[in-house]
């Protein structure tokens, strides 16, 4: 239906809109998580500081407690250095530890308790080296002995290490918020730009749609006083026009089914002009019609009509196989998967049962490994894998060789069963391992009969149980067709619903 003058400005207006209102909608949200990951890097810098330099403060009064206890112990004052470098740095770490904790008020109340500590440890150290400066090794032994320095660095272990836990939590805690931000930023921007895009999309089809009607509003115009035949060739064309724009939406066999398109139109062609022999003929109106007008009418409805009419009826019948194959497919992909428990060697035996007459004739032989699977999937499908995998390794077997095909298993731990079907043919050339799986696509001689689309067709399949299939083959050397397997199609399934 033609767009008025009226819709079309309504409808590019409201696109207009939409558009602005999704870019405001993805820039103000932008902004909002930005700054909400930017506060939670704030919060975990201050935080890690915190914890660093806490750290830092009990491994320096360590330090120092190990240098006072070998001096005390042993008197000699080569322990006495650590303990002097120790002491000439707690001061300045505790100093530190103070101003990155106080910033923080869930740890104000425990840094000023370490602080007290501190004063104390120090204290007692200063106290029993001072006594060891005096000679007096034995009361600075029982003054350690009173166990006074010990509990006190307990206490310190324990609120320092509260605050090393509380600390780690809350790095934990900011990890995850900054990566959920993240998230929902990268979400925000997909769902934007996927928006943006459909607005585009939409304020394009618009103007190709109004700009198409104003072509075909002109054209009419131009050819208004046109005579009747020449108004039948253009509805033709344009015939021919939306013929082609349906092809363009079939856009994966357009190829295919334009070459018998194009031998349709091509012998079309032919008949039109032979009809005009033959009308020259029998249309004669009462006049003798001229010996050159016998001889075409004659070689139109014996040569030319008989071909043309073969052609024709060939290219239509290969379309109606294209087709037929794509509705194949798509039954299949519409189809509801029966879930059981499959025994895929069973299943594999029935197959190679089915086609031994076939693997006979050429003294060949089918080894099956018993380490086949039992999976939970959909047998009718596996059957029709199993079924294409054995034809397609008959059909295009070396004619030089018995044939070989070798089926087996093992298990691919997250990626599932992984399933090897493997022959000794003709094999893939490396450029078209991927494109033997494309619809209507066929690889190397084509010596056999067949449209393409079976292993296109086992493609959709595997993917419909979850699973895949792909190729490693060397020309001359054989093929061997990697089957992924999920162990249980009715878990694949329920996380699709999810």
């Amino acid at each position: 239906m033609p767009i008025s003058n009226a819709a079309f400005v309504r409808s590019t207006v409201i696109l207009l809109i939409a558009g602005m209102l999704a870019l405001l909608g993805i820039v103000g949200t932008s902004l909002w998580l930005v700054s909400k990951v930017q506060g939670y890097f704030a919060g975990f810098i201050e935080v890690r500081e915190a914890r660093s330099a806490a750290a830092d403060l009990l491994s320096i009064l360590k330090d120092a407690e190990t240098g006072q206890r070998g001096f005390i112990i042993t008197g000699d004052t080569a322990f006495r250095a650590p303990y002097d470098d120790a002491l000439r740095g707690v001061a300045e770490q505790e100093k530190v530890f103070l101003e990155k904790a106080m910033r923080l008020p869930a740890y104000a109340e425990r840094a000023t308790r370490v602080g007290t500590l501190v004063e104390q440890k120090l204290a007692e150290l200063a106290g029993t080296v001072s006594l060891m400066e005096q000679g007096r090794q034995a009361e600075a032994i029982e003054e350690v002995k009173t166990d006074r320095g010990r509990v006190l660095m307990d206490e310190l272990r324990v609120e320092i290490g509260s605050i090393m836990d509380d600390a780690d939590r809350s790095l934990e805690e900011s990890v995850v918020d900054t990566l959920r931000s993240a998230s929902a930023l990268q979400w925000t921007t997909v769902i934007g730009a996927i928006a943006i895009i459909g607005v585009l999309g939409g304020a394009a089809a618009v103007i190709m749609q109004y700009t198409r009607d104003i072509i075909v509003a002109r054209r009419e115009v131009e050819t208004l006083n046109a005579t009747l035949e020449r108004r039948v060739d253009e509805r033709t064309e344009e015939l021919i026009r939306a013929n082609q724009e349906v092809q363009r939406f079939a856009y994966i066999v357009t190829h295919d089914l334009r070459a018998p398109l194009v031998n349709i139109m091509g012998f079309t062609s032919e008949l039109q002009a032979s009809l005009a022999a033959i009308q020259s003929y029998v249309l004669a109106d009462g006049k003798a019609p001229s010996e050159g007008d016998i001889l075409e009418a004659r070689r139109a409805a014996s040569e030319d009509l008989p071909e043309a009419i073969g052609f024709i009826r060939s290219s239509t019948k290969k379309m109606d196989g294209l087709i037929n194959a794509i509705l194949k497919i798509s039954r299949d992909g519409r189809r509801e998967l029966r879930i059981e428990r499959v025994d895929v060697k069973a299943l594999v035996e029935a197959g190679a049962a089915a086609v031994g007459h076939q693997v006979g004739e050429s003294d060949g032989e089918v080894t099956i490994d018993d380490k086949l699977p039992t999976v939970i999937s959909d047998r009718l499908s596996l059957e029709q894998v199993f079924g294409n995998l054995f034809d397609n390794a008959i059909k295009y077997r070396s004619p030089d060789r018995p044939l070989r095909i070798y089926v087996t298993a093992k298990n691919g731990g997250r990626a599932g069963f992984v399933i090897e079907f493997t022959d000794n043919g003709r094999g893939i050339a490396p450029e078209d391992h991927e494109r033997v799986f494309e619809l209507f696509r066929r690889s190397g001689t084509q010596d056999k009969p067949g449209e393409g689309i079976g292993l296109a067709h086992v493609r959709s399949l595997m993917r419909n149980l979850g699973g895949d299939i792909v190729v490693r083959s060397e020309l001359g050397q054989g093929t061997t067709f990697v089957l992924r397997l999920p162990p249980d199609l009715s878990k694949v399934v329920r996380s699709m619903q999810a």
